[in-house]
């Protein structure tokens, strides 16, 4: 298995590389019959795309979607999507001079080692543009569980050290950074532009949110809800870490703190984050997600080159100085490609 392919009955293929002719994903799996349309799918895109702000990658790529299957007057037909994005603002000659070296956090020692070959034109299948097909397959996914009632919202909560103290759903998406605390997102925002500012980069944490899934959804021991959705989480190439609902916090907890209580009404706490022997519960689902600082920094730096020299070496090219602000569609699309697939699952299991 090349690794390429997600889902077990709803099914995704992204592919294309950073700076080649097109990225994009096949869809399978899909109901068909369900009114979709490509400015649905292309509002999520938007949020991706590159280019929205200073506190992202002036790279402008309009992320322009054609579906070339799988619809028919508006409708779902059932058959495969074929979702394309061409790549427009590509400058290769950017990385020409250290096509030979191994930029430190990047992939490129790892594809060499691994393929014999590998793409250095900003990090090629291992650049966060392979997200793009994610993000369009992502929106398939999220409109046919908006007709299950199944809500997803992913949000900053920790940027370069600040830390969002309330929550505001609200003011998301009217801030650069995505976060979920107005004040903190000033903060945030000048956090991330003195880093760009001097060739550095920031990590985070983002947090998400799924409402509306009723209890009973998921599969026991390996296939758990919650294995599922951590491992479309780390497939996520700047992710390092996840936790559900209190998290590591719950090492430091007692049983009698951690358990989840319960009454006629339903569970009194949600340290669980809403999964249960990798079955949902009701509550709603949460978990937290640790993003890495953008690799890609114009910082000079010590590495090797592919003959075992060592030399220094400065990353050029257009970088987001933090991920986290475009990584919340990528991890809401993640997020519902796993639940449309375990509801799939579901309807196969029970007939």
């Amino acid at each position: 298995m090349a690794g390429n392919t997600f889902g077990e009955v709803f099914k995704i293929t992204t592919f294309g590389e950073s700076h080649g002719a097109a990225v994009g994903v096949i869809v399978d799996g899909v109901t068909p019959g369900v009114e979709l349309t490509e400015a649905y799918i292309q509002a999520q895109m938007d949020r991706r795309k590159p280019g929205q702000s200073s506190v992202t990658t002036p790279r402008k790529e309009y992320d322009i979607i054609s579906i070339k299957s799988g619809m028919f007057e508006g409708k779902t037909t059932g058959t495969p999507l074929f979702i394309m994005l061409e790549n427009k603002d590509m400058r290769p000659e950017a990385y020409s001079d250290i096509q030979n070296a191994f930029r430190p956090g990047h992939a490129d020692f790892t594809y060499l080692q691994k393929y014999g070959i590998r793409d250095h034109r900003g990090s090629g299948r291992a650049s966060g543009r392979e997200t793009a097909g994610r993000v369009a397959a992502g929106a398939v996914a999220r409109k046919l569980l908006e007709h299950r009632g199944v809500q997803v919202v992913a949000y900053t909560k920790e940027l370069g050290g600040i830390r969002c103290e309330t929550y505001n759903e609200e003011i998301i998406e009217q801030n650069a950074v995505r976060a979920c605390d107005p004040e903190a997102a000033v903060r945030m925002i000048e956090r991330v532009e003195q880093l760009a500012a001097v060739g550095d980069s920031c990590g985070g944490i983002v947090e998400c949110r799924i409402r509306g899934v009723k209890a009973g959804l998921g599969e026991p021991v390996f296939d758990k809800l919650d294995a599922e959705l951590a491992k479309a989480m780390l497939s996520i190439g700047a992710v390092k870490g996840i936790e559900f609902g209190a998290g590591f916090a719950a090492a430091d907890m007692l049983g009698s703190e951690h358990n989840d209580e319960m009454n006629a009404s339903g569970f009194l706490s949600n340290n669980a984050g809403g999964i249960l022997g990798g079955i949902s519960t009701g509550s709603e689902i949460v978990f937290r997600i640790v993003v890495k600082p953008t690799s890609s920094i114009s910082v000079p730096q010590q590495t090797m080159n592919v003959r075992g020299e060592e030399q220094q070496i400065i990353t050029e090219g257009r970088h987001d100085p933090s991920i986290c602000p475009r990584i919340i569609p990528v991890v809401e699309a993640m997020a519902c490609l796993v639940l449309e697939d375990h509801y799939k699952r579901q309807a196969a299991m029970l007939g």
